[in-house]
């Protein structure tokens, strides 16, 4: 086997496609407003680092943005404050907690006040209130007087004046209006934040969004293999168990006319997770027991939550592949190449 298939973890870098491509964007944000903030994260700082004049700069700012409306600013302030729907919603009214219904803070130095229009009332403030579903925050609609309150409050009501009653667990995460005008805390800030998987963004979203790109891989083998051969996301070889009681489950499997088995293992991970580090530690094992049965074990690896953050776990995988390829197509071309010559035999 050349290594042309059999990669190390810095050939694969070398290939990396790291954050999604845009032809998977449309069906992963059906499912998880993830990959939209990731792809648009630099048009968010953009608008946060010229947004240091005054207090609410940041909405003229976002009225030049061609990629960034309303609702996604919205949403990139609450991924970033880790204050997602459920939280924000056990909030109002917020006029209990500011005198007046006026949010006082301070602001370079000076102070500043932002009167309330809506949220100092009893009123709903999920996601699907504020619009921020993983396709609704894409609509370009004005921004709503609701929207503009909390996305005031997730500004600054850290440095609120008026407000020692809010909620110390809030109150803290409010602080990214502290960091305008201070360029380098601000993007390492937002750097260091997007590497986690949100509250708001993970659990359940990452299984499906882990789906998508099986999905992804198994309609291009079906499309690109030669006439005859088999392929299903979530299936198995037979004879072939990690555990020794139950089948083992493959992110896809491509089965020859030869009746030659592969199993596939996709993860395409933007942030860091766990589920690499199971796959490696069961690696070993699973490339013996594929290779007992006469098949074959490949990988398809990217994200920059794999490959610059799991090295170790993504070396360990490669180490125990018969081909490792990465996101793009020229690689995925690679797959099929190999598949298609070691599926000559039985």
């Amino acid at each position: 086997m050349t290594k042309k298939y059999q990669r190390d973890i810095k050939a694969l870098r070398a290939a990396a496609v790291l954050h999604w491509p845009p032809e998977l964007l449309d069906e992963a944000a059906k499912v998880s407003a993830l990959p939209t903030l990731l792809k648009t994260q630099d048009s968010f700082l953009s608008i946060l680092k010229i947004a240091d004049a005054t207090p609410e700069a940041w909405k003229s700012a976002l009225q030049t943005s061609r990629t960034i409306t309303p609702t996604l600013f919205l949403k990139h302030l609450m991924v970033l404050s880790d204050l997602g729907g459920e939280a924000l919603n056990k909030l109002p009214p917020v006029g209990r907690y500011f005198e007046g219904d006026v949010l006082k803070f301070s602001f370079a130095g000076s102070h500043a006040r932002y009167r309330f229009q809506r949220i100092h009332e009893q009123v709903a403030l999920t996601n699907a209130a504020l619009g921020v579903g993983s396709t609704e925050m894409l609509s370009p609609r004005p921004l709503s007087p609701l929207a503009e309150d909390v996305c005031m409050m997730l500004l600054y009501a850290s440095q609120s004046t008026n407000a020692d009653e809010f909620p110390a667990e809030a109150r803290e995460k409010c602080i990214i209006g502290s960091l305008l005008g201070k360029t380098d805390e601000l993007e390492q800030f937002c750097r260091s934040n997007y590497l986690r998987v949100s509250r708001q963004v993970g659990g359940a979203s990452a299984n499906a969004l882990g789906q998508v790109t099986q999905t992804y891989v198994a309609e291009v083998l079906r499309r690109k293999l030669p006439a005859g051969w088999m392929v299903t996301t979530n299936g198995s070889i037979p004879g072939v168990s990690v555990n020794g009681t139950s089948a083992t489950t493959f992110d896809v499997v491509a089965v020859s006319r030869t009746r030659r088995y592969f199993g596939v293992e996709v993860s395409f991970q933007v942030t860091t997770n766990s589920t690499i580090e199971r796959k490696a530690r069961e690696a070993g094992g699973l490339q013996r027991a594929v290779h007992a049965r006469g098949g074959r074990i490949c990988y398809v690896i990217d994200g920059a939550g794999n490959i610059n953050v799991r090295e170790q776990a993504v070396s360990t995988l490669c180490q125990h592949s018969d081909c490792t390829v990465s996101f793009s197509d020229v690689e995925l071309d690679v797959l099929v190449e190999f598949l298609t010559a070691e599926g000559r035999y039985s």
